[in-house]
């Protein structure tokens, strides 16, 4: 099993938007950086757990959830009417993928980005790293479990 950490605006999709939908489970489509999708197209299988970090405005860990299918083409790549269409991606050649995630929990108290800062074991913590704006990263299992810990205190 590998840990990864997944961000999104709450303001456009929270965990609270996860929990809510059928089957507590949705497509993680947009993501249109190369690195980021590295990730999920060639790193990431079923049954991983997920890291949900709320970005932007009191940005935390709000919870978690698992990789509940593997990764496929980004079809709202091809649609011109989608905010998140690249007309070089094409269902013959796809460039952008996206894979399936499964509401697995909501933190008790949502742990700030602040607050991660100086906490032993997390100091080579791919999202505390100067300059790092990914989308998608992977964390250690370590790292995983002292911030579950974190928001489950």
């Amino acid at each position: 099993m590998k840990y990864w950490l997944m961000k999104t605006e709450p303001g456009c999709f929270s965990i609270d938007d996860l929990a809510a939908l059928p089957g507590r489970t949705t497509s993680w489509d947009g993501v249109r950086n190369y690195q980021a999708r590295n990730f999920m197209r060639d790193g990431m299988s079923e049954g991983d757990l997920i890291l949900f970090y709320h970005s932007v405005k009191d940005p935390c860990v709000a919870g978690i959830a698992r990789v509940a299918r593997e990764s496929y083409p980004d079809h709202t790549a091809w649609n011109p009417d989608d905010r998140h269409f690249d007309p070089k991606s094409t269902p013959e050649k796809p460039l952008w993928f996206m894979v399936d995630v499964q509401f697995v929990e909501k933190f008790e108290r949502p742990v700030p980005l602040a607050s991660l800062r100086g906490v032993k074991g997390l100091e080579r913590m791919e999202l505390l790293k100067k300059g790092s704006r990914l989308s998608v990263m992977p964390v250690t299992e370590e790292e995983f479990e002292i911030v579950s810990r974190l928001g489950r205190s």
